[in-house]
């Protein structure tokens, strides 16, 4: 399951809809996502995601365990729903869910699981589905990691030294899930911290991105708050590795590549990222791995 994007801009006020559960969004916000997925040429997610399913279905049947993969999309074509109603179709019984995202949020996959409910009532589909809820701590994803990680920082292999931090990212979320005890910030921590040992990274952070336009507190710091900061600190470098995502789409190509890479140079610091995951076949055995440990 992924989160899903528009194939044209003109389906983006109902696209924002979806997403405010509703609420319908201003001619303002609809204006401000076109101008975002235009600077970026459309968002590739529909497509990566249905990439990744293939290349997951082939890994599975390599390994002996041949099984259909399924996508379904929380907002938009092809929605969760659609996905339950073809394996439904298909005679399916006994399923895996799997959200595109490693870390736990009752915001973000506890929502998906919400959909997957409502679309096992409305196909009246009987299949028992066991649901992968986080997998950020599988080993070969660290290895995933690790590899963009490191060829990242290889770009800057006998360039003039510079003061240089890495600054892993995800996306904000409302601060009032800690109170309810969610664990979505302590995971990517630790995840953050696991990967900077393992990699020997002496001079790294947390930052939380692409936060929502509404007036309540989210989680931070914000990178956008962080790059003026550090540097009035002395950095020149900063390698981002948005560990929360696992292919490129508009929080990446835009929130990142476009937006805080001209926050940074107007702050005369170089800003990079490591490279989505997409089809990188060291994520795609983590993903066989937290299907089949299910």
């Amino acid at each position: 399951m992924a989160y899903g994007t528009v194939s044209s801009l003109d389906d983006m006020p109902a696209y924002l809809l979806d997403i405010r559960e509703g609420r319908p969004p201003s001619p303002d916000l609809v204006r401000e996502m076109r101008r975002r997925y235009e600077a970026i040429g459309g968002s590739p997610l529909l497509r990566l995601a249905e990439a990744q399913a293939r290349a997951l279905e082939a890994e599975l049947a390599r390994r002996g365990r041949a099984a259909p993969v399924y996508l379904g999309m929380r907002h938009w074509s092809p929605r969760i729903r659609d996905a339950v109603a073809a394996m439904k179709a298909a005679g399916v019984t006994e399923a895996v869910a799997v959200v595109l995202a490693p870390h736990y949020s009752s915001l973000s996959i506890g929502r998906y699981r919400k959909r997957l409910d409502e679309a096992l009532a409305e196909t009246d589909a009987s299949i028992r589905f066991r649901v992968v809820e986080t997998w950020w701590d599988q080993p070969r994803l660290f290895e995933a990691f690790e590899g963009r990680i490191r060829a990242a920082l290889a770009r800057w292999d006998g360039a003039p030294p510079a003061r240089t931090r890495v600054l892993f990212s995800a996306h904000s979320l409302p601060a009032r899930i800690k109170a309810m005890g969610d664990p979505y910030e302590d995971q990517l921590l630790a995840h953050a911290k696991a990967l900077a040992d393992r990699l020997g990274l002496a001079d790294w952070m947390f930052v939380f991105q692409s936060a929502g336009a509404s007036p309540e507190p989210w989680l931070g710091p914000a990178i956008e708050d962080e790059i003026p900061r550090l540097a009035a600190e002395g950095y020149r470098r900063l390698l981002v590795v948005p560990t929360g995502f696992v292919c490129d789409h508009v929080e990446i190509l835009y929130d990142l590549d476009l937006e805080a890479k001209a926050l940074a140079a107007d702050h005369g610091i170089e800003l990079a990222r490591t490279e989505s995951m997409n089809t990188f076949p060291p994520f795609i055995a983590a993903l066989a791995d937290a299907v089949g440990a299910a």
